[in-house]
Parts: structure tokens; C-alpha cells; sequence
């Protein structure tokens, strides 16, 4: 399995679709590993070279001793980029690995064409806090079905989990193999973050994506994003809740390929 070595650490990495097209950097939510974005991987990589990986933390990468940060997380694209000999890429991810996307915009302007932000949010109010801190919780506890029992129903919309019962209840043995330590520091790297006054400095063309029914990163957060970066763009999916890579896959895949299309070919 591909690995680089970046800033000490060892760095899981997929590279998908054909040589000479634009690159689409992924990057994960808190919870996700790369397969989480096998639906967007099939499709987009026809079009695309669609690069994921596993941030400092996270399932096949290093898991180092914490503290961690965005800033931290954002020098480690920046370093997986140049291990790959890729100088700049359409920069997005979903939920915390939207917070990297625009952490690594503000940081590294240069290597980012533009910016995709899903689910994302700038800064933290007191009820998403409410909402995250028992993960936080059964995290430093290393119960997984607690974690699983906590995030689930804030994941997901009410229709996507009735229909979806079985797979709910067959998530409790991939949060089983959550290494639990690593993601308690990767829940108060999150909690540190506040970056709504520094938006103003992206000015690459910018897509917010968020669902219409997500409960924890909903549309008030998009609207703080898109009021702040000016040359951006928000989508808001009907019926989605917050995991919108699985739950409207086809939506968001037509969303991305759209976007990065039109803007590599302005580039």
C-alpha cells in the first residue's frame, strides 16, 4: 500500500485517474477513511486524478503522539503534494477535512487552484460543541459503540437511516478498529478551530457544498463561509443530512466534476 514519508511521519495515499488531468485533493471527515469516498473515487477518477489519504491520526496512516492541528494537518498535504511532485490542486474535503481544505487555502495559496468545502464550518458555536463533545467523550473512554451511538443520528438524515438500517449496525465493527486515542486528539485539534476573520484572504474559486437536513454543519455555517470568501459559490442538497459523499453521492459527484472542470479549464 503507497506511503510517503512526510514530516517525520508516514502519510496512506491513493492516486486514481489518467496522468494530465487535474488533480482533486479529498480529504476526510473525523470519522472516514479513504473508502469512505469510493463513490466519488469511481466516478471522478474517469476525469480526474483524485488523490486521498489518511491525515496524522486516521486509519492507515502514522499515528503520532498528539497535540494535533489544522495547521499541522495542512503542512502535511503540502508535503504529500510535493512528495507527489504535484505543484498546485483543486483543494477539498468534507466536514473535518474541510477545515484542513480552507486551513491549507489561507496557508498555502499557491498549491491551491481552487477550494471545495463540504459540510465544513469556519468557527464553533455552542451547540455543535454540545453535540460533539460526547465523541470527544467516548473517545477518551474507547467505547465505540458509544461513539457510534452518539454520531450516528448526526450524521445522517432520518430517511437515509430508516433505509439504511443494516449498515448502522454494521458500523459498530469499524469503529471498533478507531484508533480511540488518536481520535481524541483529532476532536480538540477541531475544537480549536476559528477561522471565520481570515476567510477573506481565499480568493480562488470556492464551492460550498452542504445538506439541506445536516444537523451539526448545517446551512448557517455555509452562509458564515460564503459571506466571507468572496469568489465562492453554495450548493445546498435537498434532503441530505451531513455525510453527503455517502448519502447523495451522484449529486455531489456532479457538483465536484462541474466545478473542477470549469475552473481548470480558467486556469
Amino acid at each position: 500500500m503507497p506511503h510517503v514519508e512526510v514530516n517525520d511521519i508516514n502519510i496512506y495515499y491513493e492516486l486514481s485517474g489518467p496522468k494530465g488531468a487535474p488533480v482533486l485533493v479529498l480529504s476526510n471527515g473525523i470519522m472516514m477513511s479513504t473508502a469512505s469516498w469510493g463513490f466519488q473515487q469511481a466516478i471522478l477518477s474517469e476525469h480526474l486524478q483524485v488523490l486521498l489519504y489518511d491525515c496524522r491520526g486516521m486509519w492507515q496512516s502514522d499515528h503520532p503522539e498528539g497535540p494535533y492541528s489544522m495547521e499541522q494537518h495542512a503542512d502535511d498535504l503540502a508535503g504529500l503534494l510535493s512528495a507527489l511532485e504535484i505543484q498546485s490542486a483543486h483543494i477539498g474535503g468534507i466536514s473535518y477535512g474541510a477545515e484542513i481544505s480552507m486551513v491549507f487555502a489561507l496557508k498555502y495559496p499557491a498549491k491551491t487552484e481552487s477550494l471545495i468545502v463540504i459540510d465544513g464550518v469556519s468557527e464553533i458555536h455552542p451547540l455543535l460543541k454540545a453535540q460533539t463533545d460526547p465523541w470527544l467523550k467516548a473517545a477518551e473512554q474507547e467505547d465505540p459503540e458509544l461513539l457510534l451511538m452518539t454520531s450516528y443520528h448526526l450524521n445522517f438524515s432520518g430517511e437515509w437511516i430508516r433505509a439504511n438500517q443494516p449498515l448502522i449496525e454494521a458500523s459498530l465493527d469499524r469503529f471498533a478498529k478507531i484508533d480511540m486515542k488518536a481520535l481524541a486528539d483529532l476532536m480538540k485539534a477541531f475544537f480549536d478551530l476559528n477561522v471565520t476573520d481570515r476567510l477573506d484572504a481565499i480568493i480562488v474559486p470556492t464551492l460550498i457544498v452542504v445538506g439541506e437536513k445536516d444537523l451539526i454543519k448545517g446551512v448557517d455555517y455555509a452562509d458564515i463561509i460564503a459571506r466571507h470568501i468572496k469568489n465562492s459559490e453554495l450548493a445546498i442538497i435537498p434532503g441530505a443530512g451531513h455525510a453527503l459523499c455517502l448519502e447523495k453521492p451522484a449529486v455531489l459527484n456532479s457538483l465536484l466534476l462541474g466545478f473542477v472542470l470549469k475552473n481548470a479549464n480558467q486556469s
